[in-house]
């Protein structure tokens, strides 16, 4: 390919056979690579330096039994704190085939080859106790909450105080949609009057029309509906059948002394 030529949609498959091994390391050992990687890219020194050693031994009586070949690695640059410097490299052969890719940042795209062995990396038996310490320090440490106080300048207060609307938002959270829910009017504790009283506002109301459904009259009373319900039975007569069906009317008793009081004033 020409120097100057767009990568987009070609691939470089010149490596495509060279076989690589692919390794899964831990944090620490990925971290501490890549420190040196961007310290060695920012020395003048163009040539760069080796992260590790990786150290293959075998019984030289069994040189073809698998199960005597061992890989170890030992770390070449200086490691920080607590890092163990030696690993041993666990090979797997028994994996899904894959291959290794690569891109520049000029959008160039190529195959660096295709596994062959797949290593699981973890410290030495000397070095767990110490690995161990080490990760119980990281995960106490994602743990601690950073609280930070930021002071704001020139601010009087207005998003702290509820501006109008703001009272009774529905919340978006579901579980608070449930906390949250509007109390009915029906569900709301309503106070009884004294019952003279109250039979006197009854008079008033059917003065003022002949029938009424209980829901009116509680409304138009806010009374609780089976204290209601008591004064009705005594003063008037419930529509089972006709126009008026589901309302109530005075009995006739208290019709005649309703209509003598309205001709009396």
């Amino acid at each position: 390919m020409d120097d100057d030529h767009s990568y987009g949609g070609f691939l470089e498959t010149g490596k495509a056979d060279r076989s690589v091994w692919l390794m899964k390391c831990p944090a620490v050992v990925a971290k501490s690579w890549k420190s040196q990687a961007a310290a060695a890219s920012s020395s003048s020194t163009s040539d760069s330096q080796p992260v590790a050693k990786v150290v293959f031994s075998l019984d030289p009586c069994k040189p073809d039994d698998p199960s005597s070949h061992q890989f170890t690695m030992e770390m070449a640059g200086p490691t920080t704190g607590s890092t163990p410097k030696s690993y041993s490299l666990n090979m797997f052969k028994d994996f899904v085939p894959m291959c290794i890719f690569s891109e520049t940042s000029q959008g160039r795209v190529a195959v660096e080859g295709k596994v062959e062995h797949k290593f699981d990396m973890k410290p030495l038996e000397e070095n767990l106790e110490e690995y161990g310490r080490l990760c119980r320090e990281r995960t106490n440490k994602s743990m601690i909450k950073n609280r930070q106080i930021q002071v704001i300048d020139k601010d009087r207060g207005v998003h702290m105080r509820p501006m109008p609307g703001m009272v009774g938002l529905v919340s978006s959270n579901p579980k608070d949609k449930k906390k949250t829910a509007p109390v009915k009017q029906s569900d709301m504790k309503r106070t009884r009057r004294d019952r003279g009283e109250l039979e006197d506002i009854m008079f008033k109301l059917f003065e003022r029309q002949p029938n009424w459904a209980l829901k009116q009259l509680v409304q138009e009373t806010d009374q609780p509906a089976q204290f209601l319900k008591e004064i009705l039975n005594e003063l008037c007569v419930y529509n089972k059948r006709g126009t008026n069906q589901g309302t109530y009317e005075l009995k006739p008793e208290y019709k005649k002394s309703v209509e003598e009081d309205t001709g009396a004033e």
